[in-house]
């Protein structure tokens, strides 16, 4: 388990200052605004205490973006995937360190912690790869004489707003793709978790300076949605990427569609698991109570929703009261926890109030949840995992919550009455089906089928690989990060012509007797 010296360690190892109460823990690019404090879910002790970036620090932060864009843009493609190479490899140096404070600052496991570094480095090597692939497509021209193509040119200076439970991994999503795309980027992190942006920043601020190339690549500012809307308003920043409630990405877009620039959004998300009567148990129950579970229930792909037949009801419901027992809540920084805590107090309410409405609406609490207290839970964030048989109609079945709260639904009828239930919610990022059976499958993956994002078969709903693009429908937002042809997103589109004739024939057959 985690000491105080090893937190003091780690964030020496990461160029993370360490404070004195009312200091800063270090300088973003430019910082002199407010202070605001991080403090760790795990033990509700104060990490750190950073400034906030304010109007004209954010002012600061941008010109120093344009300017470093300016040289970026001009290296080619596979030089920029080496600098993000480097990276990989100085990311590689730090995970345990980087791993350990993404687990003490957010409260996930610390095996999640370093995943969600593995994660990093996983991207910065796709990334690396897709900096010699950046092709654009070639087409005959129904002109003689005359080529046509397309090509793809960077965007400019990239924005990108991210959510407390992954505080690194989806930043880095973004920043390496677009950085082989040759953007820079201006990131806002969670208030809630700064000191991973900061250490992140440090790293990349490193590998630049280090290659002799402007630290504005990678730049960073701090603090709460006021400084979110800096970047959201501003007519400078051509893409904003968003992850978040879908709440928050009503008012980004709006915002940004206002002056007409690009979004993409990874918002809330709903998600459930289909368990046929020819499903593996077993493999049902690992996938959900993982899914359920893991993190606390704070990934946008956490398993909200189990609906099963009602032939196997009983028996799935049993299997899962049984490993939940088996349950043990504590510390995630020790190995032998499945769960920590939820990221503060204010999240510790909206799943107590979500176990109350459920009970308001008729359901019927399954596994008991509850906050616990006393000696490992001081901070009071930790909180028991919950199930609740309910209804595909109830309200609160309907909305998301980020905490720890299984809904059991029960399906009477074949596969298509299930994957209604599933599709009939506002959210569309992750699904799964649970069965042996290749038409139910099929049927699922077919245009019939899920209307989410992402629809696996025989695993569930929580994480993905980065081979392939991860997003969802509906009011998930429709963006896509990460791998396939993602990067496109991080490109502007150009149709080029060239006439390499002596002649100038013109549309439509039109002459001009000059």
């Amino acid at each position: 388990m985690i000491t105080n010296f090893e937190i003091d360690k780690t964030l020496k190892i990461l160029g993370v200052k360490k404070i004195n109460e009312g200091t800063s823990t270090g300088s973003t690019n430019f910082s002199n605004g407010d202070i605001i404090s991080s403090y760790s879910p795990v033990d509700g002790k104060l990490i750190g205490k950073i400034k906030t970036t304010t109007k004209e620090d954010y002012l600061k932060t941008r010109e120093a973006a344009i300017s470093a864009f300016k040289i970026w843009r001009t290296i080619p493609a596979p030089k920029r995937g080496e600098i993000v190479r480097q990276f990989g490899t100085v990311l590689r140096e730090k995970k345990e360190a980087l791993g350990k404070l993404v687990s003490y600052e957010m409260g996930k496991s610390y095996q999640e912690g370093l995943g969600e570094v593995q994660e990093m480095i996983d991207i910065c090597d796709f990334a690396v790869g897709l900096s010699r692939q950046l092709h654009g497509f070639t087409m005959h021209s129904e002109r003689s004489g005359h080529r046509m193509y397309e090509q793809y040119h960077p965007l400019g200076i990239v924005g990108i707003i991210s959510a407390f439970n992954f505080p690194v991994a989806v930043w880095s999503w973004n920043t390496a793709l677009a950085w082989v795309c040759g953007n820079v980027c201006i990131w806002k992190p969670s208030e809630k978790t700064p000191l991973c942006g900061i250490a992140c920043q440090n790293i990349a601020a490193k590998v630049f300076k280090d290659n002799n190339l402007p630290e504005g690549i990678s730049c960073l500012v701090t603090g709460n949605y006021n400084v979110g809307e800096m970047l959201t308003k501003d007519t400078q920043i051509p893409l904003i990427s968003a992850t978040g409630s879908t709440r928050m990405g009503k008012i980004v877009a709006q915002q940004v569609a206002g002056r007409l620039g690009k979004t993409l959004l990874e918002l809330g998300g709903n998600n459930a698991i289909i368990v046929t009567p020819n499903a593996d148990i077993k493999m049902t129950v690992i996938g959900a109570v993982f899914g359920a579970v893991g993190t606390a229930g704070q990934r946008c792909t956490s398993t909200r929703r189990l609906i099963i037949h009602e032939r196997i009801y009983n028996q799935v419901k049993k299997a899962l009261v049984d490993a939940y027992k088996q349950l043990r809540i504590g510390n995630p920084l020790d190995q032998n926890n499945h769960v920590g805590p939820l990221i503060d107090i204010d999240a510790v309410k909206m799943y107590q109030n979500a176990l109350k409405k459920v009970k308001e609406e008729g359901g019927h609490i399954v596994v008991e949840g509850g906050v616990l207290s006393g000696k490992g839970y001081e901070s009071g964030c930790y909180v028991k995992p919950a199930i609740a048989e309910a209804k595909p109609n109830f309200k609160i079945v309907q909305e998301e919550t980020f905490a720890p709260i299984l809904y059991l639904l029960k399906y009477t009828g074949d596969i298509q009455d299930a994957i209604a239930i599933q599709n009939n919610v506002a959210q569309g990022l992750s699904s799964a089906i649970m069965t042996n059976n290749l038409t139910e499958a099929e049927s699922f993956l077919s245009v019939t089928g899920s209307d989410c994002g992402i629809a696996n078969v025989n695993i569930g709903t929580s994480g993905a690989e980065i081979g392939g693009a991860f997003g969802g429908e509906k009011e998930t937002g429709g963006g896509r990060e990460s791998g396939s042809d993602a990067w496109k997103i991080y490109m502007r589109r150009q149709t080029n012509t060239i006439n390499y004739t002596a002649e100038l024939p013109l549309a439509q057959g039109i002459t001009f007797n000059l």
